[in-house]
């Protein structure tokens, strides 16, 4: 399901502009950007830069107002809601700043959620594996309200994997957690880039959280301004710091 030159995500001129007239905002002006497979890819920005929509349009959950989106080689912007549907189940898994885990589920069953509503059922040496990576083990049969909120997004990773997508769009994962859970978090993201072979962009205002990425992209006024590869946490603050004051 690779697309060419090992890219899983491609966005080619998006634009997306919200209301009419003087009232118009361009939240993007024309973005492109390759999401290469296999690597972590963190998108940074001052409040309003765009990086969420970009986010959300790549994902196919908004409409570029111009421009295309392919994921796993399917162009998506012209895909019907219904077949939009299935692409996202089939090729996308989300983690989110608030869990978004439904609380009359165990772990368990929010865990394979995704598959249960695609009528499959999860492999078994690999939900083992995936089970085992983000240390559940003995909390599957617990409910939301009996987790903590790092278990919590343990159990919310696990869902986003299980289905083996192309790639996993994280907002914000580690902003509704403490700086020492949310560590244990981005070390489960990276060892899933890293062991897993998945593909992921996130999306954050931490420097400490863009650190653990292979490249940051920053967005200011709807525009990718700058791009880092291998960056320190402090390289990464800085350049934050230097975009903001322009």
């Amino acid at each position: 399901m690779s697309t060419e030159n090992g890219t899983v995500v491609v966005a080619r001129d998006v634009t997306r502009r919200y209301g009419e007239g003087e009232t118009a905002v361009d939240a993007l002006r024309g973005v492109s950007v390759e999401v290469p497979r296999g690597r972590l890819t963190a998108v940074m920005g001052p409040s309003g830069s765009g990086k969420s929509t970009l986010m959300h349009i790549m994902a196919g959950l908004d409409t570029p107002t111009s421009g295309s989106v392919t994921i796993a080689g399917t162009e998506i912007t012209t895909l019907k809601d219904s077949d939009l549907t299935k692409l996202r189940r089939r090729h996308i898994g989300f983690v989110f700043q608030f869990f978004n885990l439904l609380p009359m589920l165990t772990a368990e069953e929010n865990i394979t959620l995704p598959l249960a509503i695609a009528g499959e059922k999860p492999e078994a040496g690999y939900f083992d594996e995936l089970i085992s990576s983000v240390g559940l083990g003995d909390r599957l049969s617990h409910r939301p309200s009996e987790l903590s909120g790092g278990q919590q997004q343990r159990v919310a990773i696990a869902r986003a994997l299980v289905s083996r997508p192309d790639v996993v769009f994280a907002d914000e994962p580690t902003g509704n957690l403490d700086s020492s859970t949310g560590a244990e978090i981005l070390e489960l993201l990276r060892h899933s880039v890293e062991e897993l072979g998945q593909t992921i962009v996130m999306v954050t205002h931490e420097s400490r959280a863009a650190a653990i990425a292979d490249r940051v992209l920053y967005l200011a006024d709807g525009l990718i301004v700058k791009e880092l590869q291998g960056a320190t946490q402090s390289e990464i603050s800085e350049t934050m710091d230097e975009i903001a004051r322009v």
